[in-house]
């Protein structure tokens, strides 16, 4: 599935679980109702676009560079 705008926050976490931390960061209702990115933000005074390149990006980035995760080679 390609997420985007129209996606909801529910597929969104379920096709890109690396995305949960952003929603929460920003305060989004991870349940939603079923409404799409686009209407949620709207209605949280958030820029849809603004969001959506900030999943994308961290859809992009390995694991290893997100902010907070572990690195590779720290010990458990």
């Amino acid at each position: 599935m390609d997420c985007d705008l129209e996606t909801t926050i529910p597929e969104w976490i379920i096709e890109h679980p690396e995305t949960m931390p952003v929603f929460d960061q920003l305060g989004l209702d991870t349940s939603c109702g079923g409404k799409s990115l686009r209407y949620v933000c709207q209605h949280r005074g958030l820029n849809p676009s603004e969001v959506l390149q900030t999943l994308y990006h961290v859809i992009r980035t390995p694991p290893e560079e997100r902010q907070g995760s572990r690195r590779r080679d720290a010990p458990n």
